[in-house]
């Protein structure tokens, strides 16, 4: 489990096969994250790379804001996503209104993705491929527990989690295939809470 860091971080050692774990089920979720009907802006290294044409005034650049935020505007509000997971990940913000949770999805969605991806990104980037020795920074270490969470989250929509987990667990026949599922959810949570515990101490 994650131990407090000197630095205010957390470190942890992993198995090869916790790392491996991890990263399949971290990669999940950026996948499911990916909406085809918004794409994701370009890299701040593509964008280096770009030559620019526009006039030295950023005039052009004011136009293209403008335009983006025009069409964003005349644009229909986004219907709630159909999968129960990705639902969780990005609820209603009012579940009784459907026009304001509506209004507030159009503005908010393609941002929120984009965090929660950035948060797994970070797992990703500080999670070594063969396993050892996980050594985070404070903001690493937050990034890391947002994107256990919504791992998390991922896991207690498709097995039906409720809050007697324990006993969904002991009511389990051994030879449920779900036992293994039930057990990973299990240490997904003790993995976030001792990383809650090491950052707080």
């Amino acid at each position: 489990m994650f131990r407090p860091a000197t630095d205010g971080g957390a470190s942890i050692w992993l198995s090869p096969g916790e790392a491996a774990l991890l990263r399949t089920l971290v990669t999940a979720i950026t996948d499911l994250l990916v909406d085809p009907e918004r794409p994701a802006p370009p890299s701040a290294a593509a964008v280096a790379t770009t030559p620019a044409a526009a006039p030295a005034d950023g005039s052009a650049d004011l136009f293209d804001d403008l335009e983006k935020m025009f069409n964003e505007t005349a644009a229909p509000p986004p219907q709630p996503p159909a999968d129960p997971v990705l639902a969780r990940l990005l609820p209603d913000a009012y579940p009784g209104d459907p026009e304001a949770a509506g209004e507030f999805r159009k503005y908010t969605e393609s941002s929120l993705r984009e965090a929660k991806k950035y948060f797994a990104q970070t797992l990703l980037e500080t999670l070594p491929d063969e396993g050892g020795r996980v050594k985070l920074t404070a903001d690493q270490a937050r990034d890391w527990m947002r994107a256990l969470n919504d791992v998390r989250l991922m896991f207690g929509v498709r097995l039906e989690v409720t809050e007697d987990f324990e006993q969904q667990l002991g009511a389990l026949d051994p030879k449920d295939p779900r036992v293994a599922a039930f057990e990973v959810y299990g240490w997904l949570g003790s993995l976030q809470e001792s990383l809650v515990r090491a950052l707080a101490g």
